[in-house]
């Protein structure tokens, strides 16, 4: 027993050191799991997924579990570090490396994508060509934008026009979109689509935001459509920015949410009822969408949010109020140049959110877009 120990303590001492301190797949901080047939490191939630993968990968708890001494000894000699090298050597540059906050489909398959495929380590390179070969042809499940049901769809992606097409029918010769990449975002939203596979595709489309929220039932097919959709939009900006550097223009092809959910509005005047909306804040546009539902195809309104040194600023507001209608009690003023936005929250926890996440984007510099937009009207319906 004072071997099996010992041997728990080297372990726990392994997870300490650099590269070895955080998860080797997802980055999540003091992983207290590991693979003894890879020699990584992992947390709780990647070893779940390792699970899956008996052919390839055995886990075990490095705090809970007994390990013999030819185990310890492999995971002394191998390592997150040098397991990386060996399963990351070759990782595209616009491949998507998932966090530990992302969902799991996007972690299942950079998992399964390192280990079980061996995508990375240079001795099956074809196999990106699904997502790098310039033309990406699947069938999803779309949702209706009037009826709301999910109807399969015909979606095409070209890296040689830098489109995205889908159609109504398998023979259908005309697209019913033709999708550009100047504007084109796609992050998975599982809980917003109903599908552990779930995928909103944003884009531009005279002068509003349209939403495609559609999932593929195969995990694999979705995640490499999300990859190829990286790879088209990277080809879009590098001619959009000849002078610009890869690595500059990787952080552009996943625009993020900085904070969505449910807040009440009231009107220009202050004195219109509140109204229950969904919406969205994006740290790297500056913009602030609204929509009267999650799933709604288009928003109602968006609001442009500059710095501090245009007249932009948040502040927490009072709770009393004398306007008409809604529940809530937690609330938000928003100044902007143009005008004053009264926001109320359910929870104080959901306004320190929403304060937080708007000081985040008026603290930013803005980019030379940022100026640009600045001359574009705020739109807001109630």
């Amino acid at each position: 027993m004072a071997i099996l120990e010992r041997n728990n303590k080297i372990l726990l001492d392994l997870a300490r050191q650099p590269g070895n301190n955080k998860c080797a797949d997802c980055g999540a901080p003091e992983p207290d799991w590991a693979s003894y047939t890879l020699g990584v490191f992992v947390c709780l939630s990647c070893a779940g997924i390792h699970r899956h993968l008996p052919s390839v990968s055995k886990v075990k708890s490095i705090r809970l579990d007994l390990w013999d001494d030819p185990l310890v000894q492999f995971m002394q000699e191998r390592g997150n570090s040098a397991a990386k090298a060996i399963f990351e050597k070759c990782v595209p540059v616009f491949f998507y490396r998932p966090q530990h906050k992302d969902c799991t489909v996007l972690r299942e398959q950079w998992i399964r994508a390192k280990y079980e495929r061996r995508e990375f380590t240079g001795e099956n390179n074809y196999l990106q060509q699904v997502y790098a070969s310039g033309r990406f042809e699947v069938t999803l499940w779309k949702k209706g934008k009037v009826n709301k049901q999910f109807l399969r769809r015909i979606f095409l992606l070209s890296q040689k026009d830098l489109t995205l097409r889908y159609f109504i029918k398998e023979d259908s010769k005309v697209p019913k979109a033709v999708i550009g990449m100047n504007d084109l975002n796609a992050v998975f939203q599982p809980e917003k689509v109903g599908h552990a596979h779930g995928l909103q595709i944003s884009y531009l489309h005279d002068k509003r935001i349209r939403n495609l929220f559609v999932y593929h039932d195969d995990g694999q097919v979705i995640v490499s459509l999300f990859n190829a959709l990286r790879a088209t939009r990277l080809s879009y900006l590098k001619k959009k920015h000849p002078t610009f550097r890869e690595n500059d223009l990787i952080p552009q092809l996943t625009r993020h949410c900085l904070k969505e959910g449910y807040m009440e509005k009231t009107g220009p005047t202050l004195r219109e009822p509140f109204k229950k909306r969904w919406f969205t804040l994006c740290s790297m546009n500056r913009k602030l969408l609204y929509f009267k539902n999650p799933l709604d195809a288009t928003e109602l309104g968006t609001v442009f949010i500059g710095m501090e040194s245009y007249g932009y600023s948040v502040s927490e507001r009072s709770c009393s109020r004398s306007t008409k209608g809604g529940q809530w009690h937690c609330g938000i003023t928003l100044e902007t140049p143009g005008r004053q936005f009264v926001f109320m929250c359910e929870q104080e926890q959901e306004q320190r959110e929403w304060l937080e996440a708007f000081r985040k984007v008026i603290s930013q510099t803005m980019t030379p877009e940022d100026y640009a937009s600045l001359g574009v009207k705020t739109r807001m319906k109630h």
